[in-house]
């Protein structure tokens, strides 16, 4: 680990100005991934600043079944709110299939959607990674695929988003609010992460110096009938292979709305935008749904690669996601 100066700021405007004014700076929340860099030399700043307990750290309802979620909340407390569980089950169920428990508790709302890709070639040094250092190559393609992108990837990254939480939230509507430099902003969660174009080292949309202080949930009531399904390769604390985030409304066997994102297939948290627009006005059966997994997959790209590539996550997905709308139709029989 390369050494490096600590300030801890007042508040967190004057953290955002301290960041803001150095380029080698960066902020630490929970420190879940960006010390685990720190300690591989993936990440070598010159200043970390600790925001822990600058930021809001409460859940406030907003009137009509909206939530502000503070970004110091910690993913184990915002998955046990009662509010959450209730209006949003799949996000609390999102983040409980994530990490481990005592990860949980350090883990912040504002950080978990900041976490870097798990891509084993981003995490080695040794390798050339245009997310780590831009022009390099990615060793990714043509090598151990199992886990990296089938959608929205490009030549420079096929690597893909790790957080489970911020596929719920993408579904969900969310909205982040930001502060920086110039001021507050807020941004449209979906907009929030980059595909990886040929600048793949950019995850966010954010400036240097910007801050997420609290991510807003919409009134969406069809989410109180909502689930988050996660496939990986083992029971408990491991990255998803696929994973759906889903809200469903049936009306007389036909369905109203939808609402669905995807995780472990992109450089981002995917909103399945093609997959809702062929469910809706569809009859709830297994067809419809397999036809909306086809309308999403339409463009999948699987990775070649070591033991096969990754092709498997194709037809995984879609029996993935048809289970997962099965169950929510018949919670709504």
């Amino acid at each position: 680990m390369r050494p490096f100066d600590y300030r801890s700021p007042a508040d967190a405007a004057a953290a955002v100005r301290t960041v803001a004014a150095d380029p080698d700076a960066v902020f630490l929340g929970g420190g879940t991934n960006l010390v685990d860099h720190l300690k591989l030399g993936v990440a070598e700043p010159d200043l970390v600043v600790g925001v822990t307990d600058l930021l809001p750290d409460g859940v406030e309802e907003l009137g009509g079944g909206a939530l502000r979620i503070g970004a110091g909340v910690s993913n184990s407390e915002l998955a046990a709110h009662p509010r959450v569980r209730e209006w949003f089950p799949m996000l609390s169920q999102a983040l409980l299939s994530g990490a481990s428990g005592q990860l949980r508790n350090m883990a912040t709302t504002g950080g978990n959607p900041l976490q870097r890709t798990r891509c084993v070639y981003f995490q080695d040094v040794t390798t050339p990674c245009n997310k780590r250092t831009p022009g390099s190559g990615c060793s990714a393609i043509g090598g151990w695929t199992r886990y990296h992108a089938i959608l929205g990837a490009s030549e420079h990254c096929i690597a893909v988003h790790p957080s489970d939480m911020a596929v719920a939230m993408a579904a969900l509507d969310a909205r982040v609010r930001v502060l920086g430099p110039g001021g507050e902003r807020t941004i449209p969660f979906t907009d929030l992460h980059r595909l990886p174009g040929d600048a793949p080292e950019r995850d966010t949309v954010l400036e240097h110096g910007e801050l997420i202080t609290a991510i807003d949930l919409p009134a969406l009531p069809l989410a109180r009938r909502s689930a988050y399904r996660k496939v990986r390769d083992r029971a408990s604390y491991a990255f998803a292979l696929v994973s759906v985030a889903a809200a469903l409304d049936v009306e007389d066997g036909v369905i109203a709305g939808a609402r669905i994102a995807f995780g472990g297939v992109a450089h981002k948290p995917w909103r399945a935008y093609r997959a809702e627009e062929a469910l809706r006005g569809a009859d709830a059966s297994d067809s419809s749904y397999r036809a909306a997994a086809d309308a999403e997959l339409a463009d999948a790209r699987p990775a070649e690669g070591l033991e096969g590539g990754n092709a498997f996550k194709i037809p995984l997905l879609r029996r993935t996601l048809t289970a997962t709308l099965r169950d929510l139709a018949r919670e709504d029989a």
